[in-house]
């Protein structure tokens, strides 16, 4: 079976807010769908920032600022690499993963 590829712009649709549609989240350009964990990536919840959208940069650097979340990982200390890779890990770990993500 071929890997689903969605771009940003299709990811976004699944953000929380159309209760028929799953909820995904992109790390490291795997998108994983964290729909089981609604209450805290549904609207409303402590992580619903990162909901539709790539969160790599902003799980490396433990920020929920809007300039984060991105996939873009230029300038991050080894450090932020690492806790990047945990959180990767813990993904892997809770949620399956449902697409790549093509950034275009």
């Amino acid at each position: 079976m071929a890997t689903t590829e969605l771009t940003l712009q299709q990811l976004s649709q699944y953000n929380g807010t159309d209760p028929s549609k799953p909820i995904y989240v992109s790390v490291k350009g795997r998108v994983f769908d964290v729909t089981t964990g609604k209450s805290f990536y549904g609207p409303g919840g402590a992580y619903a920032m990162f909901a539709g959208k790539d969160a790599s940069r902003a799980l490396a650097k433990m920020s929920k600022n809007d300039q984060d979340i991105t996939s873009n990982l230029d300038g991050l200390s080894e450090k932020e690499i690492g806790v990047l890779n945990d959180w990767e890990n813990k993904f892997q770990a809770k949620y399956p993963v449902v697409a790549r993500l093509i950034l275009n």
